[in-house]
């Protein structure tokens, strides 16, 4: 399942899990954001219970989307114990994202 962020949540999100996060900073009006949605729910059944993915809409949240420096989307960040740990900017293909975030569950 892919949970809704928002800034008062995120904090606890990425330090409070105890599993990798995945945050997908997207826009409904972005077209390569909805066609990347599909992936990201995919890795969330394949990776349930072993790696929290959480979405933030950056016009919804203009301030977390600040503070990461998103400027483009989709942009993907990895935070594993309350830390970003990488950022993707981009749209990636589902066997990409598995063997990326398979690195973090080592």
């Amino acid at each position: 399942m892919v949970t809704v962020v928002t800034t008062d949540a995120f904090q606890s999100i990425i330090s409070e899990t105890g599993i990798p996060v995945v945050i997908d900073f997207w826009a409904s009006w972005c077209g390569p954001c909805r066609s990347f949605a599909s992936v990201i729910d995919r890795l969330a059944e394949e990776f349930e219970g072993r790696i929290y993915f959480g979405k933030i809409n950056v016009d919804d949240e203009p301030k977390l989307a600040e503070k990461f420096r998103v400027m483009s989307i989709p942009t993907v960040g990895i935070f594993s114990g309350g830390e970003l740990k990488e950022t993707l900017v981009g749209s990636r293909g589902y066997q990409d994202m598995v063997n990326l975030l398979e690195l973090y569950l080592i």
